[in-house]
This record gives C-alpha cells, sequence and structure tokens, in this order.
C-alpha cells in the first residue's frame, strides 16, 4: 500500500460527491464511505494531523486484487522506467506445432476402439513431450535476410557470430551479442566476388561455408567457382587460391582446381590446412599461408564405363578420434563410390573404397563423420541414408529410406550431434529429423517450414542449438531455454532495443547532397581519402578502381580555374579550336616557306594537275575489271 497523502480541506468539498465534516469530538481516525455506481462501496480512511489544523492524511482505498478499480489507480509517483518482461520475451518464441487432420482422426479412432486408450495415449503423449524435451527444438528465433534459398550455415566455435550462405551469391553476417529482440538481421552483407564483378557476370552462388575449428578468426568460402577462399571473420579476403591450368590432361601437374569447387573442410587438428572437392576428379589440400599450388593434390580415377576416369567429387568430410588418433578422409564421387584416405598420407591409392556405396549419377551431398572418427553416415540422391564403419569399410550397417533433395539443391547435408548420439537433417518436405545415431531410426520429427525444402542443418556445441536454413530464404535457430546457452536465448533475454531518431538516415542525411547534416564542408579542402576492404555496409571496394569525386553542394569539386589555367601547362587547349589555331600561322608560312621557298622565284603559283572526265567521276584509282 501507497504512503499516505496529504491534502488541504476545502469548503468546495461539501459541493462535491465527498460530504466531509469535521467532527467536534477529539478523534483522530474518521472513517468515510465513497459511494459507486456500478461497484461497491470502498472506505477511506481520514487522519488527523492535528485537531486545531486543516490538514489530513488520506490513505488510498482498500481494492481487491481483481478490482477493475485498479485500472484507474496511480502505482507510483514520478517518471516510471519500463522494463522488458523476458520471461514473456521467451514464451513468445515457443514453436507451435500443429498436428495434421488425418494424424488427429487416427488418434481419435484409435481411442474409440480401445477402451483402455485413455490410459495409453497419456503414457505416448508424456513419452512424446519426454523426446522433445531432449532437444533443443522447443523454441525458435527466424531470420530472413536473404532473397533466395539458404544453402549454408557457419557459427564460430564461441557461436557469437552467425554466417549464412545463399544462392542469391551472399555471405550474411549476424552477431548474437549485439541483436535484441527487434533487431534481428544481419550487420553486413559480402560478396565474395563483388570486387572482380564486371557487367557481363553474375555472383557465384555460395557452395559451402564453415568456420576453423580452432579458431573462429577465418572460414573457408566455396562458390561456383575454380577458386575457394579463405575470408576474415569481417568479410575480408585473405586468401584466394590459384586456378589450375585446364589445357593439362594430368590433374597432378596442375596448380589449383580447373573446374567447379563443390564443397570443401577443414582439417580436424591442423588450422592450417583444408580440403576442396572439385569437380575436376580431385581433392586437393591447401596450406592458407601458400595461395600459389596446394600443398597434395588426390587424384580419384572413376572406374565407371564411359567416364574416362574422371567424376565430380561431391562431398568431402575429415574426422578424427579426439583421443589423437589417425585422421580419417572420406569423400563421395557422382559415379556412386565413397573412398577413404588416411589423414596424414600418401594420397596415391585410397585405404578403402567402396564403388556402389550409392546410385551412380546421384548427388551424394551429405557426410559426416563421428566425433570419435570410427562412424560415417551419408545421405545419396537415391533417397538412402547409410551408416558405415571405418573398421570394416565395404558393407553398410545400417541403410533407411529417405526422400532426397540433392536433384535440385546440391547442398543438402546431415550432421551428428555434438556428442554423436544423434544425427539431424533435413526433408523436402520441410521437417527436422533427429535419427538414432545406431540404427538411424527417427528419435523426433518436427516441422520447421512446411512445405518448403530444408536443405542445410547445423548443431552446435557450445550453444547446443540447431540451426537450419530452408528454401524460402529462412534461417531457424531452435534453442530450449533450459538446456541451450547464449545465442538466440541471450538475443531474446534482451530489452528490445528503443527507436530513436538517429536509427533512420532519411532524418538526419540530406538526400539531394549525400552528406550527413551535422558534416562540415570546406571549401577547396581535398575530400578524405577512401579505405580500400569493405565497406560499413558490407560491399567489397576494389582499390585498383579509381575512386569518383565526391559532389557538395558548394564546390562541385571543381578546382579553380584561374589555378589551373597558371600552373597546368597547355591546359588552355582544352577549348582551344584547332583549326583557328592553324589559320593563325597560314600567312607567315606564306611569307617564308621552309619546305618550298626552292619554288619561291622558278614557280612562285603553285601548279596542280589536270584531272579528266571519266577520273573526275571515277577518281584515279579505279580498279579495273578482271576478266
Amino acid at each position: 500500500m501507497n504512503a499516505p497523502r496529504r491534502c488541504q480541506t476545502r469548503s468546495n468539498f461539501n459541493r462535491g460527491r465527498f460530504n466531509i465534516q469535521r467532527p467536534s469530538i477529539s478523534t483522530s481516525h474518521l472513517t468515510l464511505t465513497l459511494p459507486t455506481p456500478t461497484q461497491p462501496n470502498h472506505s477511506v480512511t481520514w487522519k488527523m494531523a492535528d485537531s486545531d489544523s486543516d490538514d489530513y492524511w488520506v490513505q488510498e482505498p482498500e481494492l481487491a486484487p481483481n478490482d477493475p478499480m485498479r485500472n484507474f489507480m496511480p502505482t507510483s509517483f514520478g517518471k516510471t522506467s519500463k522494463e522488458a518482461n523476458i520471461a514473456a520475451q521467451i514464451e513468445q518464441t515457443r514453436r507451435k506445432v500443429e498436428i495434421p487432420q488425418k494424424e488427429e482422426k487416427e488418434k481419435k479412432a484409435a481411442s474409440d476402439s480401445d477402451s483402455n486408450s485413455d490410459s495409453d495415449s497419456d503414457d505416448s503423449d508424456s513419452d512424446e513431450e519426454d523426446e522433445a524435451e531432449r532437444f533443443p527444438v522447443s523454441h525458435e528465433v527466424v531470420f530472413t535476410t536473404h532473397d533466395r534459398a539458404v544453402t549454408s550455415i557457419a557459427l564460430d566455435p564461441a557461436g557469437v557470430r552467425m554466417l549464412t550462405g545463399s544462392l542469391d551469391g551472399t555471405i550474411k553476417f549476424h552477431d548474437f551479442s549485439s541483436m535484441t529482440p527487434t533487431t534481428l538481421r544481419a550487420f553486413k552483407s559480402v560478396d565474395p566476388w563483388e570486387s572482380k564483378k564486371s557487367g557481363s557476370t553474375d555472383s557465384h552462388s555460395i557452395q559451402h561455408i564453415e568456420f576453423s575449428k580452432h579458431s573462429g578468426g577465418a572460414f573457408l568460402c566455396v562458390t561456383a567457382h575454380p577458386q575457394a577462399k579463405i575470408m576474415s571473420r569481417d568479410g575480408e579476403v585473405l586468401t584466394e587460391f590459384v586456378k589450375g591450368d585446364m589445357y593439362l590432361r594430368d590433374m597432378n601437374h596442375t596448380k589449383g582446381h580447373v573446374g567447379e569447387v563443390t564443397t570443401g573442410t577443414w582439417h580436424p587438428s591442423d588450422q592450417n590446412l583444408c580440403v576442396t572437392a572439385g569437380s575436376d576428379s580431385t581433392l586437393r589440400i591447401w596450406d592458407v599461408n601458400n595461395k600459389r599450388s596446394q600443398k597434395d593434390v588426390i587424384v580419384f580415377k572413376s572406374k565407371a564405363p564411359g567416364s574416362a576416369g574422371r567424376t565430380r567429387m561431391t562431398a568431402v568430410a575429415w574426422g578424427a578420434p579426439p583421443s589423437g588418433g589417425a585422421p580419417v578422409l572420406v569423400s563421395a564421387a557422382l559415379d556412386g563410390s565413397l573412398v577413404m584416405y588416411s589423414g596424414n598420407g600418401p594420397f596415391s591409392r585410397p585405404a578403402a573404397e567402396i564403388k556402389d556405396a550409392h546410385k551412380a549419377d546421384t548427388w551424394t551431398g551429405g557426410i559426416d563423420i563421428s566425433s570419435d572418427g570410427r562412424m560415417v553416415v551419408t545421405r545419396g540422391g537415391d533417397g538412402l541414408i547409410k551408416l558405415w564403419d571405418t573398421r570394416k569399410f565395404k558393407q553398410p550397417l545400417v541403410k533407411v529410406e529417405h526422400p532426397s533433395t540433392s536433384d535440385r539443391y546440391p547442398m543438402s547435408n546431415i550432421r551428428y550431434s555434438p556428442n554423436s548420439s544423434s544425427i539431424i537433417t533435413g526433408s523436402a518436405s520441410g521437417h527436422l529429423h533427429i535419427l538414432n545415431a545406431g540404427n538411424l531410426r527417427p528419435e523426433h520429427v518436427t516441422p520447421i517450414t512446411p512445405g518448403v525444402s530444408l536443405i542445410v542443418v547445423d548443431w552446435h556445441e557450445r550453444l547446443n542449438q540447431i540451426i537450419t536454413g530452408s528454401a524460402n530464404a529462412e534461417t531457424h535457430v531452435l534453442y530450449n531455454p533450459e538446456k541451450s546457452h547464449r545465442g538466440a536465448l541471450e538475443v531474446m533475454s534482451r530489452a528490445p532495443k528503443v527507436r530513436h531518431i538517429d536509427d533512420d538516415p532519411s532524418a538526419i542525411m540530406d538526400q539531394s547532397a549525400g552528406i550527413s547534416g551535422d558534416a562540415i564542408v570546406a571549401p577547396g579542402a581535398l575530400g578524405g581519402t577512401k579505405r580500400g576492404g569493405v565497406t560499413a555496409s558490407g560491399k567489397s571496394r576494389d582499390p585498383m578502381r579509381p575512386q569518383v569525386q565526391t559532389i557538395t553542394p558548394f564546390m562541385r569539386s571543381q578546382p579553380d580555374a584561374k589555378h589551373i589555367s597558371e600552373n597546368i601547362p597547355l591546359s588552355k587547349m582544352l577549348h582551344e579550336d584547332p583549326r583557328e589555331a592553324l589559320l593563325k600561322y597560314a600567312d607567315a608560312a606564306k611569307k617564308d616557306p621552309m619546305f618550298t621557298n626552292a619554288w619561291a622565284k622558278t614557280q612562285p603559283v603553285t601548279q596542280y594537275a589536270e584531272t579528266s572526265d571519266g577520273e573526275g567521276e571515277e577518281g584515279p584509282d579505279r580498279k579495273r575489271v578482271k576478266r
């Protein structure tokens, strides 16, 4: 209850709703009744400070907790700050999964046919809820920053920065540490090939992006181009690997890919090594400190009839046990082969090869190795998911049917959970499938983008959050407030950002002049030199391209004409007529000829050759027709 308020008695109180009369007896408390037309009577206690004084202490009416009158009563005095309801913000992101009508009818029919269906249904519902609580899928945050399908997702080891690649050829940079519930957007957009783009070329779609497993300062960028790149976490190009000579037949003698790079990955323990797979039937291991040639080249010779020994490498994975054992390099090919190499070499021949791992001429885009380096899971274009053991690399241990989306989106992947106890992948129907890592049975299936293909998935170890990318350009971050850490949970735990007038550039920018309203323009001063690299908007700037002069409303960036005419030689020739300039010397040349002075006395009048009528019409250089 608030503190009593002090007031003065007025004579007009007798004419109002309150009829107050000072008692003649010496009492310290007086109870009055306030009648209201729709609510029951409320009592107010008036406490007299002194019998001879007109000051009274007024106490607030005692209202019931659900009394509507509380909406009209102030809660405090002075300026109040509005605090965000964090629990409500997180609750708003809870996923609402709708059960299809067919499933509801089947459940109702089953419950009607079985007399003990009530207890069974309760048990099944509780089991489903327990399975859902095991995985971080109860809440989600949606990002819509791309224009086309999201084809790749990458998070740094700390889980602070998230990158998304798309078919629109751009990489979007998201920072969880600076976002709020009202600012779910990328702070930077980078096109890896914008600096080399011309009017006749298009952007290259993003095939794969991946942060280094040991450092979040750089990531591998693979586009639909023969050259892969190493870029910093801020979008700067650190290394651009060389392109090979396409006219060399032997791929062992080329220094880089001669065809499009399809995918790539980092070494599990060495942060300076990465591998890329290309359509030239090679796997190339690169040292990030040497961009002029690969460290090792692995040439895969296909045995498929009519392939001439070449095929396209569609997927690659590089894994190693945490105890420090030998790493394993596994790759899939378009001819259906699955090959395994020793991670430390030599790479002259594979350690194991399976010719018909998947159906030939289908794109096997999903492959991953478990955290212990023993199990390999592949998702083929033939609609099958297969589980392999690297110790018996001959036949799959388990295989299940799963519709493929690699015919339209070759970047469709499959991933192990951080502890390798589950496997996650998407589907053409837009569902997220969480499979058991031992038998590939579905443990939990939930819709993410119903009716739209779910292309890429990832499960971050430190955040314990699942990130998905769909064909409708949406990126979903799934989390559980009780099991997840930071990331999307940290974003939704912040107060919404208060909009300020400075957040709207149109309100503080002179659009016609293109300068800020607070900027100071010095007439005649040279504009500042622009810094090369990436601009504030995320676009790359070519340092070799000449910079356009800044146009100001005062000088239009035009230098002083008098200064140019006095200090720059021959500057006046720009506006001079060349014919008039030559005619100024005609009289002097006629009086004192330099080349024809010998004929001044012998032949003072210039003689011209006479032309005939035929030559005048057709010219002297008329060619005769050969017969």
